[in-house]
């Protein structure tokens, strides 16, 4: 109603947010769409919005990080207050919860243990923390605990980060890179004699040992690949750019043209 005061103060802050929430989730009064979500169907919102509070921090624009940063906050209190509904949880109990693992997990600041560790030691003790919370879950396996639903080159990292935990790791990246030919090879070899769904394996198993050399060195590999998504994107602009002043598109081109075109704005980027 147009005479709520919550709703229409635009400093309500949370409780606005919340009673905004509640209010369209009402099964009465409220919207039609917003009525018909669940979990599962929200899930992919909440998704998205992550990745584009990361694409607006990666382009450094801070107007729109703080419109994304909003989206994402909406995406909690929706599922709070689905929670709520279902009496799993509500927003209190989900920021106590938070709240509370965050004092657990930083005892050199918030309790008696000392500040004066090293950034490898803290790592070391809050993975111990974490152990210990997952051992409290019947989360009694080295991997357990590695969200199914993370990016797949994110969570192969993440798999392989615990299986190293207890020993189970090359050495050093030769060994990596050794594993990767031989995977390769399978491949090849997968795509000439074996069926589709045997070449999609070959392929996964490739793709794991490159999300471990990734590791290895130190990269994150989504990062990466977002870094080379960018390149390519602005090379190949940069070609369509150079056909278009021929008074061409690439329909009208070829894979000879374009790759000699591609070869100039590479050369061009590498001598900036």
């Amino acid at each position: 109603m147009n005479d709520d005061p919550l709703i229409h103060d635009p400093n309500g802050g949370m409780p606005r947010l919340l009673e905004i929430m509640r209010r369209l989730r009402d099964p009465d009064t409220g919207c039609p769409w917003d009525i018909e979500q669940d979990f599962n169907s929200i899930a992919p919102y909440t998704i998205e919005e992550a990745y584009e509070v990361a694409d607006a921090i990666a382009r450094s624009d801070w107007g729109e990080l703080e419109g994304e940063l909003g989206d994402l906050l909406l995406q909690t209190v929706y599922h709070t207050q689905m929670g709520s509904e279902a009496g799993h949880f509500t927003f209190d109990s989900v920021v106590k919860a938070i709240a509370d693992k965050m004092v657990a997990r930083h005892p050199h600041v918030f309790g008696d243990e000392s500040r004066n560790k090293s950034a490898e030691q803290q790592t070391a003790d809050w993975e111990k923390i974490k152990a210990a919370e997952r051992a409290g879950k019947a989360q009694t396996r080295a991997l357990d605990g590695v969200a199914a639903g993370l990016p797949a080159l994110t969570r192969a990292v993440k798999l392989q980060k615990r299986a190293a935990r207890v020993g189970f790791d090359w050495p050093d990246t030769s060994n990596v890179i050794d594993k990767i030919v031989e995977e390769a090879g399978e491949l090849v070899e997968a795509r000439d004699t074996m069926t589709q769904t045997e070449v999609e394996e070959e392929f996964g198993d490739l793709l794991f040992v490159v999300a471990n050399l990734a590791r290895h060195l130190d990269i994150d590999p989504e990062a990466a690949l977002r870094g080379t998504n960018a390149k390519f994107t602005r090379r190949f602009n940069a070609v369509e750019d150079a056909l278009a002043a021929k008074g061409k598109t690439p329909a009208d081109s070829d894979l000879a043209e374009m790759d000699g075109l591609w070869d100039q704005v590479k050369a061009a980027e590498k001598a900036t």
